[in-house]
């Protein structure tokens, strides 16, 4: 199931020759995910809005991958300092960094239609609606967790493809 997520949302990966770090993995999935989701306010081909909120575990990953569109939709990468900064942005990565103030953090993302993304451990059952895991049997594979109420709250839909191959979670 993993590797069908990888393929599926990484899009055309080739080989690698060596070994491909955990964030870079995490940094494609982010990068994919708005082809995966319906966010009304992404209507009438606006860009696209990717936000780490904390510190950045991606490096410049994220920022390179930024410089392709999505979709023809240009990609910005923005570092807010606060939830209350990110509320403008479209998918919100909240690092780990941010886990000891996460429901706070949560309730403030809460006010604005943003998909919040995370691999904190327990983040889509806390509220959020996409966290991504590492597999408990298999530390080297991941999982995508999905909140679909928190998402539907503010009208946010996930494709049928992206469902079948998350593990959708109830709070």
């Amino acid at each position: 199931m993993a590797l069908m997520l990888l393929a599926l949302l990484a899009g055309g990966a080739r080989a690698q020759t060596a070994p491909v770090s955990e964030y870079a993995v995490k940094s494609a999935l982010l990068y994919k995910l708005p082809r995966f989701v319906y966010l009304p306010r992404l209507e009438g081909g606006t860009g696209i809005s990717l936000c780490v909120l904390g510190r950045n575990p991606f490096g410049g990953a994220l920022a390179k991958l930024a410089q392709t569109p999505i979709d023809g939709r240009s990609v910005q990468v923005r570092q807010p300092e606060s939830a209350a900064q990110a509320l403008d942005c479209d998918f919100v990565f909240v690092a780990r960094s941010e886990a000891d103030h996460l429901r706070s953090t949560l309730r403030q993302l809460g006010e604005a239609p943003v998909v919040t993304v995370s691999d904190i451990d327990g983040f889509a059952r806390a509220g959020g609606m996409v966290e991504i895991a590492l597999n408990p049997e298999d530390g080297n594979v991941l999982n995508i967790l999905i909140n679909r109420r928190a998402a539907q709250a503010h009208n946010i839909q996930f494709n049928a493809q992206l469902l079948r191959l998350a593990r959708v979670v109830e709070p």
